[in-house]
């Protein structure tokens, strides 16, 4: 197996506050413990990822989800031999900024928020780890390294329009240290895709669960029906449950080797050297195979059928959507009840929409009922 150590981020620009150096751990280390330490990842705890928090013990939230995407990150990064502290950084933060009730709520908040500058639960990220998180005597936010900040922010690639970006982050605060035209690092490439191939499969896994579809059903899909059928003459007398958890590893297992696979070939395809080949590249370098892409989207298609447009999370979306919108409305006439005056001074419908959006499912349920 080839070193790719050259293509990857070990050596790290600094902060945008200058900080000395840890003897103990290094700078991307130092990130990790600081995004697992902020309350805003405890938080996650408490919020969907699709079920509504309070609906059962078993359902994934967005914690569980980012310790999965974390994980598969790592192993991806570690196998290349590329920086494993900062992918896992960047995979268990990559959801900090969600609101409560999942994308439901996003997209609420962000109606709320349309003539104020809009929310983006990618960017809000970067407002928590830069501005809100307040636990440093010399700064506020957690400080992270500039490759941290630069994989969070180009989650999805280059920025090309930055007008979002200027409204919820500012390019100033940023110091010039960003480019946004460049790729981000292999490792932000790595926690992108590891965030596909987690929630694909668990969401799967999760939906079986919920009985919102069934093993045949899921088999319709030739990817896990070829799974099931290698295990044809050794499922006697073994429970549905093992089985799932079966296929679901498999299933992970599969769309790793290609991802690991297709970034190898397309790293000697594009003649990948130095990390500058990296940034400078014309597309991503970590990405599946074709046959791969195809099976996602039919993944994808399958969820969206079966799971994401079911009529109960259809109805407990809605009911998500509402309470966001009538906590913004009723935050709205009083904010000096919710929210510090000197945060209302600065923007007082941003500091709305970060009060809200920094809520755990249950805290904004019960502030819902408690103001209605």
């Amino acid at each position: 197996m080839k070193n790719y150590s050259k293509l990857g981020q070990f050596k790290s620009k600094g902060r945008l506050f200058e900080e000395p150096l840890n003897y103990y751990r290094t700078p991307f280390q130092r990130d990790r413990d600081r995004i697992i330490h902020s309350a805003s990842f405890r938080r996650l705890k408490h919020k969907t990822q699709v079920f509504v928090n309070t609906e059962g013990d078993h359902y994934r939230t967005r914690i569980t989800h980012s310790l999965e995407v974390a994980q598969i990150a790592r192993t991806i990064s570690r196998y290349l031999k590329l920086n494993d502290d900062l992918a896992e950084t960047l995979s268990l933060a990559h959801d900090m900024g969600h609101t409560p009730f999942g994308h439901a709520g996003e997209d609420a908040l962000n109606e709320c928020m349309i003539n104020h500058g809009g929310f983006d639960h990618n960017l809000q990220t970067l407002r928590i780890i830069m501005f809100l998180e307040n636990k440093y005597l010399r700064f506020k936010g957690l400080n992270l390294t500039i490759e941290t900040i630069d994989g969070l922010l180009k989650h999805n690639g280059p920025i090309k329009n930055l007008s979002k970006l200027n409204n919820l982050i500012g390019e100033k605060n940023l110091k010039e240290k960003i480019n946004f035209k460049k790729f981000p690092s292999l490792e932000s490439q790595i926690a992108s895709l590891s965030d596909d191939i987690a929630y694909n499969n668990h969401d799967i896994q999760d939906g079986i669960n919920a009985k919102l579809f069934n093993l045949n059903e899921l088999t319709e899909i030739n990817f896990f029906n070829e799974i099931l059928r290698s295990y044809k003459n050794k499922l006697k007398g073994k429970k549905k449950s093992v089985l799932i958890y079966q296929i679901i590893r498999d299933s992970i297992n599969l769309m790793v080797k290609d991802l690991i696979n297709n970034t190898i070939y397309r790293i000697k395809y594009y003649k990948i050297k130095t990390i500058n080949d990296v940034f400078n590249s014309s597309s991503n370098l970590v990405t599946f195979s074709n046959k791969f892409v195809d099976i996602e989207k039919e993944i994808k298609f399958f969820l969206k059928l079966k799971m994401y447009k079911n009529k109960n999370v259809m109805l407990k979306n809605k009911k998500g959507e509402k309470i966001i919108k009538i906590l913004f409305d009723k935050i709205s006439k009083k904010p000096s009840k919710f929210i510090n005056k000197e945060f209302i001074k600065i923007d007082k419908y941003r500091a709305i929409s970060d009060y809200i959006s920094g809520m755990t499912d249950r805290y904004a349920i019960n502030l819902y009922k408690k103001l209605k």
